[in-house]
């Protein structure tokens, strides 16, 4: 069964959400497992190209938009087809990604903007619905 987890921080800034993104990309990219970034809109995925190239110094992440190169390591798209099934899904979207069912794992990243809490709920009702299991991690 895949793993969903809703991984909650105390603040509602969104450069620290996006922050946060990045570096569990980072570290599932580390234990040789393909991910799918996905952003709410095209300006969030190119916000998301620029940071992890700048995000930590010390390191360097593969990675690619969906349109320039698909089966980069690291993609960052909207709703897209994956092009690697059973990878992890970083969810920045207040919807649900349309291909849920090829992830072995689903991260939603939730910050305590109203807005962002308001929708990470009803997609915590929605997998419930769905028969997942999803499970709420504290940053």
């Amino acid at each position: 069964m895949q793993r969903i987890e809703f991984y909650v921080l105390s603040s509602s800034s969104l450069a620290e959400r996006r922050r946060a993104a990045c570096q569990l990309a980072q570290k599932a990219w580390r234990a040789g497992l393909p991910v799918f970034l996905r952003g709410s809109d095209a300006a969030e995925c190119s916000e998301l190209d620029e940071l992890l190239w700048h995000f930590k110094r010390e390191s360097f992440i593969p990675h690619s938009l969906y349109h320039e190169q698909p089966e980069a390591p690291v993609v960052i798209g909207l709703d897209e087809h994956p092009m690697q099934p059973q990878g992890v899904l970083i969810n920045l979207s207040n919807s649900l990604s349309p291909h849920v069912e090829r992830f072995s794992r689903v991260i939603e990243i939730v910050n305590q903007e109203p807005e962002r809490l308001a929708a990470c709920r009803e997609n915590f009702r929605t997998y419930r619905q769905r028969g997942f299991d999803p499970q709420r991690v504290e940053l």
